[in-house]
């Protein structure tokens, strides 16, 4: 049986209310931490200019793009009213291992 899972990180490694990014062949992945340990990761680009998400401000589970203020949901990678568009959100999972 093949696991669709990959091992990125142990959480401790991913900053708290902070991101790591994970280079793919294709887009990079932001995989966040929020304030309450919760992981997210969705593609590591702004729907509105492309800007670098995992350089963003998290708050509770979401973050605010670093170009032009943008707010987007971690859980659905979708903007925040007023603004629309989405960016690709990933499933992801975390184990705790202590």
């Amino acid at each position: 049986m093949v696991s669709e899972w990959i091992r990125v990180c142990r959480l401790e490694e991913i900053p708290q209310l902070g991101a790591r990014v994970v280079k793919t062949g294709g887009a990079d992945i932001a995989v966040f931490r929020t304030a309450d340990d919760a992981v997210f990761a969705v593609e590591d680009k702004c729907p509105h200019k492309g800007g670098p998400l995992s350089q963003g401000i998290v708050f509770g589970h979401q973050v605010t793009c670093p170009l032009h203020g943008w707010i987007v949901g971690l859980e659905s990678g979708e903007a925040c009213a007023p603004d629309q568009g989405c960016t690709q959100s990933c499933r992801c999972a975390w184990r705790a291992t202590r």
